[in-house]
C-alpha cells in the first residue's frame, strides 16, 4: 500500500522525535569564532572532511584575521598551509577571489543573505545555508552528501529513486514539512546520522533507532527473507 503525503510527513516527525533523542545538541562540526571564519571554513571543506579542514584553520586564521588579509595574501602561502586537504592551488584561489569580493563589495564582512552570499565566487546554497544558520542563527537546511542519503532512503522526498537529486528541490521539499527555526538543527542532524549510522555503502541497519519504520530498511528484511525462502 502507497504511503500518504499526510503518512509520511507524520512519519518523518517521528523519526525525527527519534534523531532528536539520539543527538540532543548538535553542532557545526567546523571550528570557527566568527562568520568569516565559518565562510572560508565550508569553502575548504569542499572534497574532504571537516576533521581534515580543522587540522589547517587555526594557522590560516591565524595568519589572515581578515578579508584584506587573505585578499593580499601570497598564493604560495596559502596553498603551503591548506596543501593537506588537497586540490590545494584552485582551493587558494577560491579563498583569494572570495577574500577580494568580501574586501570590495562588503567592506570585509559576510552578508546575511542568500542573495547576497551566493553572489560571492564559489559560495553556492549549501554554503550560505550553513554560514547562515551557523554564524547569524538565520535559519538554513543546508543540503550535503549525507543529507541526500538518508533523507533518500528514509523516503523523506519524492525523488528518492533519482540517482541524481538536486540539492534545491530537496531542501523545498524537506524544509516545509518543519519550522523554519529547525532546519539548522534537521541538517546537522541528518550529517550526524548519516556519518555515524546511515552509512554510504554499509548501512548500520541492525543498530540503527529508525529501522522498524524506515521504508529502505523494511525492504532489505523482505529481500533476506525472500532470499531465505528460495533455499
Amino acid at each position: 500500500m502507497r504511503e500518504t503525503k499526510t503518512a509520511r510527513i507524520e512519519r518523518m516527525h517521528k523519526e525525527y522525535d527519534i534523531l532528536c533523542r539520539m543527538i540532543p545538541q548538535p553542532q557545526c562540526a567546523l571550528h570557527f569564532t566568527s562568520p568569516l571564519q565559518l565562510l572560508i571554513a565550508t569553502v575548504l571543506s569542499a572534497q574532504t572532511t571537516d576533521k581534515r579542514v580543522n587540522t589547517v584553520t587555526p594557522e590560516l586564521f591565524a595568519t589572515y584575521p581578515t578579508a584584506h588579509d587573505l585578499a593580499e595574501a601570497s598564493p604560495a602561502q596559502i596553498e603551503d598551509i591548506i596543501h593537506p586537504l588537497g586540490f590545494y592551488r584552485s582551493k587558494t584561489q577560491h579563498l583569494i577571489g572570495l577574500a577580494t569580493a568580501l574586501d570590495e563589495r562588503f567592506d570585509g564582512q559576510v552578508p546575511q543573505s542568500m542573495d547576497e552570499l551566493t553572489s560571492l565566487p564559489g559560495v553556492g546554497r549549501k554554503t550560505a545555508n550553513v554560514v547562515l544558520g551557523n554564524a547569524f542563527g538565520i535559519p538554513g537546511f543546508p543540503v550535503d552528501t549525507h543529507v541526500m542519503r538518508v533523507t533518500g532512503r528514509l523516503r523523506w522526498r519524492s525523488d528518492w529513486r533519482s540517482t541524481h537529486p538536486d540539492p534545491v528541490k530537496i531542501e523545498r521539499e524537506i524544509t516545509v514539512c518543519f519550522p523554519p527555526e529547525e532546519w539548522t538543527d534537521l541538517s546537522h542532524r541528518l550529517i550526524l546520522f548519516g556519518r555515524s549510522t546511515c552509512h554510504a555503502r554499509t548501512p548500520d541497519c541492525a543498530n540503527c533507532p529508525l529501522s522498524a519504520t524506515c521504508p529502505s530498511a523494511a525492504s532489505a528484511r523482505n529481500n533476506v527473507r525472500s532470499a531465505l525462502s528460495l533455499d
